[in-house]
């Protein structure tokens, strides 16, 4: 697994009755649930698996759950083999799992600060002012640019809508308040955007708007203990890697109000030899990105939350 990196997927992944088939074969699935479930005060299996109370695409469920899933997917792998990635990186809420994977944070410290995080995110933006679409067919540099266009014509601050995450090449999502990201989406046609689609969600993530949730978060940072990763964990903001504490949680903190440069941190592993990559996680959404990034087309993209495709690369 010498030029391998896995990937932890963020806040679109989740499911109802996501890793069951896992949780059959492997014990550490439910065990880390559990742990999860005593650290929040509820049951995370139950919601994961039945959704009695329609919590889970709630971002303060949702990113718990997520974190949850990608460590007891990590904690399988760990069960099956003693080979590690060379390099690890998570998409959004998906770095926080990867920092807990390469043994920075705690597990039961990471479920608190992101349990956290999902209800400043939440209160930071009253519920309808906040918004974010998909725009799709258009290179960074015209989302960019018609970003600024929008924001420039409707405020001074020049910060309305802006891009939130360079997911791919021709695939970029925008974040801001919600009139603003409507008319993005417009000009976005205007100006041959394949799609360009206003998303479900309730909070503009990776914008302006998110800074004083940022600020919030961060010293809810300083009061938890956090070590040198012993896996490298490539960040969202920089699409580089630090060993520095503080930098570390600033960076953790800026993600909030700047983009997912997860082209550039695809290109960064890349470009440090990483051939083959796993998803550790549920779903494949980051399969699909890793395919239309430059080099990523034909590279072994595994899913570790299939059973069979965990325990076939285990034994590898």
């Amino acid at each position: 697994m010498q030029n391998t990196a896995f990937l932890f997927p963020g806040q679109g992944s989740q499911s109802v009755g996501m890793l069951a088939d896992l949780a059959e074969q492997f014990p550490e699935v439910r065990d880390s649930f559990a742990e999860a479930s005593s650290v929040l005060g509820y049951d995370l299996w139950t919601l994961t698996q039945q959704d009695p109370d329609g919590q889970l695409n709630v971002t303060e469920y949702t990113q718990p759950a997520l974190l949850t899933a990608g460590v007891a997917v990590w904690r399988a792998w760990c069960s099956q083999s003693e080979n590690r990635p060379r390099l690890l990186a998570g998409h959004s809420l998906g770095e926080y799992t990867a920092l807990v994977c390469a043994g920075s944070i705690d597990f039961a410290d990471a479920v608190g600060l992101v349990a956290l995080r999902g209800r400043l995110m939440q209160q930071a933006v009253p519920e309808g002012r906040g918004g974010m679409a998909a725009i799709l067919g258009l290179d960074d540099e015209q989302v960019i640019g018609l970003c600024e266009q929008v924001s420039g014509e409707n405020d001074d601050s020049g910060w309305l809508v802006s891009a939130a995450n360079f997911n791919a090449p021709g695939q970029v999502v925008v974040a801001g308040q919600s009139e603003a990201v409507g008319q993005l989406t417009e000009k976005a046609r205007e100006a041959g955007a394949r799609r360009a689609q206003i998303l479900p969600v309730s909070v503009p993530s990776h914008c302006e708007l998110m800074r004083p949730a940022a600020e919030q978060l961060h010293q809810a940072m300083l009061g938890i203990d956090w070590r040198v990763p012993q896996i490298p964990v490539v960040h969202n903001v920089d699409a580089g890697t630090h060993e520095d504490i503080t930098e570390m949680q600033q960076a953790l903190a800026a993600q909030l109000y700047r983009p997912v440069r997860w082209t550039d941190s695809v290109l960064a592993l890349q470009s440090a030899g990483i051939d083959a990559y796993a998803e550790c996680g549920p779903g494949k959404v980051l399969a699909g990105l890793i395919k239309r990034i430059g080099n990523g087309r034909g590279a072994p993209m595994s899913a570790l939350a299939q059973p069979d495709v965990l325990q076939e690369l285990a034994a590898a």
